[in-house]
């Protein structure tokens, strides 16, 4: 493939659900995207599909209730799940939240991967650390997007980089079929498109 695959230019919107009984046929390769409600999650929908409007982004975070899937080729898409940690929403509705991002991951069977994503200053917190627990039980593989590095030196995030790496392989005793990959992201600078393809594109099957 090229070094921008282009089909992710081509994402369109499918559908949003807000239970298991809505989602779109089980069948094809599927990535998740999933992050604290603060973290940068829509913007970097939108940054590496080059589609501004695509995911919706809010200054108020916890505007993803629900599953938003978007459709990149013929049966590949992004599953975008709401965020979790910080929104300010009734307690019964993070709990709604999150048993529906759980029983999305028990049950489907098309899911590939995992993206976590996380604001670079403010890597692996106590709920992305729990998230990491269960991707390694059940030897889901994942991809940590370090996002907002623009806000850091070069020199501060490349450590950051190195840093989360090294406690992921400390923290989580991952096996070699369930690797856990990281990378510095920013969607304001642009940077981190290609490496988060390449990610996308094992998964996805473009490669």
């Amino acid at each position: 493939m090229s070094k921008q695959n282009p089909a992710y230019r081509r994402a369109t919107f499918m559908l949003s659900v807000a239970s298991l009984t809505q989602l779109p046929p089980d069948n094809g390769a599927e990535v998740a995207i999933v992050g604290r409600s603060n973290a940068g999650k829509s913007s970097a929908i939108n940054t590496m599909t080059g589609i501004n409007a695509l995911a919706r982004t809010s200054k108020t975070p916890g505007r993803t209730q629900q599953i938003n899937f978007f459709e990149i080729a013929d049966e590949r898409r992004l599953a975008d799940l709401p965020g979790y940690g910080y929104a300010k929403v009734p307690l019964s509705t993070k709990q709604k939240w999150m048993k529906l991002i759980e029983d999305y991951f028990q049950t489907r069977q098309s899911l590939k991967g995992l993206i976590i994503v996380m604001d670079s200053r403010r890597p692996l917190q106590e709920l992305d650390n729990q998230l990491l627990a269960w991707c390694c039980a059940a030897k889901m593989p994942v991809h940590l997007l370090l996002t907002k590095s623009d806000k850091l030196s070069r020199g501060a995030a490349g450590n950051v980089l190195q840093q989360v790496r090294k406690d992921v392989a400390s923290m989580f005793n991952h096996e070699e079929n369930q690797a856990i990959t990281a990378q510095l992201f920013s969607s304001l600078k642009k940077t981190g498109i290609e490496e988060m393809h390449h990610c996308l594109d094992g998964w996805l099957n473009f490669r």
